[in-house]
């Protein structure tokens, strides 16, 4: 344990219902225990009601479902409809028991999503009142066939956007123009439906809504709930024995850690959700725990540690969350599918196995203990990475801060043009549409045209294919077409992946994991959209490495440092995977490194960089600086440290380095956002870039090993194999990068 906070507990504010609440709705709210409201939740309720659209940015176990279930069930029972978007089904199910529990006669829920049966969904668009769903059945399912969701649209006066802080990135900027389609079919049906977001505590919550929805917002931040105590612990896992890449020294793995805790506290009776960063990672953590009780002896326990993630079927997900919500459950790992505002009531603890990617996420998986009342553990185990380290020893990073903005830039070509296709194909786009979809639109759309996408009438422009134009925009994924991931033996279909990520994820000779059962990938057939698995029980976990190409485009923005200068600007990125290492699971030790043959890939995006004059680079030389391995080095933490700035994953960006770049002629590194068009955390980066690499200094020198390690300058997914590195060297570049700073 490096660090240990205690965060006290506190009482609630209570205030009266408003006055305009249907009595039904008060009398079956009474009956469950619910006897006042939190002040928060009147305040955001009665702003709905009176037609203001409204972000409630509070606490976890804060009431926000009911302070957007009180306008929404008053509507409903004047004969209006309301839509609830969630980002996970888990949420939106958890949604739809709450409705079910209140029994109210008037009030007609049902889930509209991918596991929604085929006989259910006429009933849902021709009676539902109610309709909980999410962005991606938005985007595919009912605004493309508006016409059979009329009677509904003509009656909507709420549109709930739950938990809204996970519309980040290059996702939240999709979900931005979805938004926008959905406002402008709505006035295509004469209706003006007031918006409602539920979000975890951000900096900005009035400026996030504005650029979700397009729309002025009002936010009510004050959280006015009790607060259960919660002793905070940072956790960094000791050095092991064994060997890294070049020599550097190991930590035991957070995954293991984590797993080993997860037993501990299931042994003692503490009920503990443990959050893992990969469905890879819950898997590994839920059957370490279980291996760990039994060789304690401990069989009767070891049904009662489960893993949770996204891709399980639906009546699986269900029970699971059942099992965790009555106690059966002791111990569940999970991926942040449960994150989010689904009711657990009774949890005593939540591990948090690495950095979850932004601070509005850590409180908000924190949140999930403690809510019997009594006081609660939270644990963050560190990941072995510059982030991680960096946090476990500078607790004020975590508890002395605000919490980040939410990251989103719905004007990214790449992803206006594809719903301006789709918004075209719903209902014709004609320039006083153009508002809506924001500045960029008509630049956009007269490429559309160009490339015969759409086609000009007087009338405005008109979708000109037979194929649906939603399929153009792959709101989650990073582009392409996906790929199967099929069982070599049975021919069972396990999941899929995006065509970008399969280079990564289900290489040839990739361990996958899926429910427990371990395979490899025996081939990829990228042109068939195939990647063939074999059920095994390798003891080695697998991680892809590719190279990088940089060219600049066009610069944006700069500023001079003295000698330094950082830029902001378009770029095209080539990348190809070109290799993949074998760890062990246990101890993280690099077994082997297997090459492989795959096409490279370009994406236009935007990065920050930042360059040193050659008077820089010539005082460093004379100093006996290697001058690829310092910036090699530096590269390496700068993309570790990024997620405290930009709200994003270390995995959402990438980075090039070089002595001599052939765009600059200068000593020059590169920071990139991994997505066509950008996503805004370059961009974020190049706004803090001081702060940032004085915490990338920080980080380094203070990093306990001699020559470098994963937890300062080396990366797990570095190409060139950590070579060369220079953490002496990274040190006085960042010197001279920030002297006169």
């Amino acid at each position: 344990m490096t660090h240990v906070e205690h965060l006290a507990g506190g009482h609630g504010v209570r205030q009266d219902w408003p006055g305009w609440t249907p009595p039904s709705l008060l009398e079956r709210l009474t009956e469950l225990g619910i006897t006042a409201p939190w002040s928060h939740q009147v305040d955001a309720a009665n702003l709905a009601h009176a037609g203001d659209n409204v972000i409630i940015a509070t606490g976890t176990a804060s009431g926000k479902s009911l302070a957007f279930l009180l306008p929404c069930a008053s509507a409903v029972a004047d004969e209006g409809s309301v839509l609830y978007l969630s980002p996970t089904k888990a949420l939106a199910a958890d949604q739809q028991r709450t409705l079910d529990e209140l029994g109210l006669p008037w009030l007609r829920a049902a889930t509209y999503d991918g596991d929604t049966p085929a006989e259910q969904r006429a009933w849902i668009r021709a009676h539902a009142n109610y309709v909980l769903t999410n962005p991606d059945m938005l985007h595919r399912a009912i605004l493309g066939r508006h016409s059979a969701w009329s009677r509904f649209l003509r009656r909507l006066r709420y549109i709930v956007v739950d938990e809204s802080h996970r519309y980040r990135g290059v996702f939240g900027s999709h979900v931005a123009q979805i938004m926008r389609r959905l406002r402008r079919v709505c006035a295509h049906y004469r209706s003006d439906p007031t918006f409602i977001l539920a979000s975890a505590t951000t900096a900005t919550p009035q400026d996030s809504a504005r650029r979700l929805t397009g729309l002025p917002v009002r936010a009510v931040e004050t959280d006015t709930s009790p607060r259960a105590a919660v002793d905070f612990v940072l956790v960094e896992p000791e050095l092991t024995d064994q060997a890294g890449e070049n020599g550097a020294p190991v930590r035991r793995t957070a995954t293991a850690e984590t797993a080993d805790l997860l037993a501990a506290l299931a042994a003692e009776g503490v009920r503990t959700l443990a959050f893992v960063r990969s469905r890879r990672g819950a898997e590994l953590v839920a059957m370490s725990a279980r291996r760990a009780l039994s060789e304690a002896g401990r069989h009767d326990l070891t049904g009662h540690v489960a893993a949770y993630r996204a891709g399980y079927l639906a009546a699986d997900r269900r029970a699971l969350e059942e099992e965790l919500r009555s106690g059966r459950l002791l111990g569940l790992a999970s991926t942040n599918a449960l994150e989010l505002g689904v009711d657990i009531t009774g949890l005593d603890a939540v591990l948090m196995a690495g950095w979850p990617g932004t601070l509005a996420s850590l409180w908000q998986q924190a949140g999930r203990a403690g809510r019997r009342g009594g006081e609660a553990l939270a644990v963050f185990v560190a990941r072995d990475d510059p982030l991680d380290t960096y946090l476990v020893h500078h607790p004020e990073a975590i508890f002395g801060r605000t919490v980040e903005s939410t990251v989103l830039d719905p004007d990214n070509p790449y992803v206006l043009g594809p719903h301006l296709c789709a918004a075209a194909e719903e209902v014709p786009l004609t320039t006083e549409d153009l508002d809506i979809f924001g500045p960029a639109a008509p630049e956009v759309l007269d490429g559309l045209v160009r490339d015969g996408m759409l086609r000009r009438r007087p009338r405005g422009w008109y979708w000109t294919r037979r194929d649906r134009a939603c399929e153009l925009a792959d709101i989650r994924g990073g582009g392409g077409s996906p790929v199967q991931i099929v069982d070599f033996e049975s021919g069972q279909l396990l999941g899929t992946v995006d065509e970008a990520a399969a280079h990564s994820t289900v290489h040839e000779g990739a361990v996958y994991l899926h429910q427990g059962l371990t395979y490899v990938v025996e081939t990829l057939d990228l042109e068939e959209g195939i990647a063939l698995v074999r059920e095994a029980e390798p003891d080695y976990g697998t991680w892809a490495r590719d190279v990088t190409e940089i060219e600049i485009l066009s610069t944006l923005r700069s500023q001079r440092w003295g000698t330094a200068a950082v830029h902001f600007g378009e770029v095209s990125v080539t990348r190809q995977v070109v290799s993949y290492l074998k760890r062990d699971l246990r101890t993280g030790t690099v077994l082997g490194e297997q090459p492989l043959d795959l096409p490279r890939r370009t994406l236009r995006s935007r990065a920050m960089w930042w360059t040193v004059e050659q008077d820089g680079t010539e005082r460093l030389r004379a100093e006996g600086v290697e001058l690829r391995g310092a910036a090699h080095a530096a590269e390496h933490a700068a993309i570790g440290l990024l997620p405290l700035f930009a709200t994003c994953d270390r995995w959402d960006i990438g980075g090039v380095s070089t002595a001599l770049h052939a765009d600059t002629g200068l000593l020059t590194v590169f920071v990139y956002d991994g997505h066509e068009g950008g996503a805004g955390f370059a961009e974020r980066g190049y706004a803090a870039a001081r702060d940032w690499l004085t915490a990338t200094r920080e980080a380094i020198a203070t990093c306990e090993c001699q020559d470098g390690c994963p937890s300062c300058i080396q990366s797990p997914k570095c190409g060139n194999g950590n070579e060369p590195l220079s953490k002496s060297g990274a040190l006085r570049l960042l010197d001279e990068v920030l002297s006169e700073v």
